[in-house]
């Protein structure tokens, strides 16, 4: 059996040079001239009558997303274009995302994928799905004691 020699220092110069080559994939993938795909943040909730999503898509004009249901999920997909001014300009920093996005959502059973709607309002897409009439909840009365006449 041969004997190494144990060097403390081995460990953490390979774990730097894998955060090395993590953060140099990273900063390739994220050149201003690429266009990447994104994905738009999103907020779901719901209450006792419906399931809404709010999707922050903002410089996404309407005609470029699309909403759709099929077998109880959600599909939501559009693009941001990057947009080219006839002048040259001087960009010092590009930060924000521009490509496609595609998002999709299994939909809750308690759904009815027949009834949805769509608004669109200073960049935010916002989604309300309806429940079915089962699913809502129903307020039931208790009758406490019996109070139906006793025949005498």
């Amino acid at each position: 059996m041969a004997i190494t020699r144990w060097d403390p220092f081995r460990d953490v110069v390979t774990l730097q040079n894998r955060l090395n080559s993590l953060f140099r994939d990273f900063n390739d993938a994220d050149s201003p001239l690429t266009t990447a795909s994104f994905v738009p943040a999103v907020d779901i909730y719901e209450d006792p009558q419906k399931v809404v999503l709010k999707l922050e898509v903002p410089g996404i004009e309407e005609k470029d997303l699309d909403v759709r249901v099929e077998n109880h999920t959600l599909t939501v997909k559009g693009v941001r274009k990057f947009e080219k001014e006839e002048k040259e300009e001087n960009f010092h920093r590009i930060e924000r995302r521009y490509g496609s996005f595609n998002r999709a959502f299994t939909l809750p059973s308690t759904v009815d994928t027949e009834n949805v709607q769509a608004s669109y309002n200073a960049g935010v897409l916002k989604l309300e799905l309806k429940k079915k009439a089962e699913a809502q909840p129903k307020q039931i009365k208790v009758n406490v004691g019996d109070k139906r006449p006793v025949a005498a």
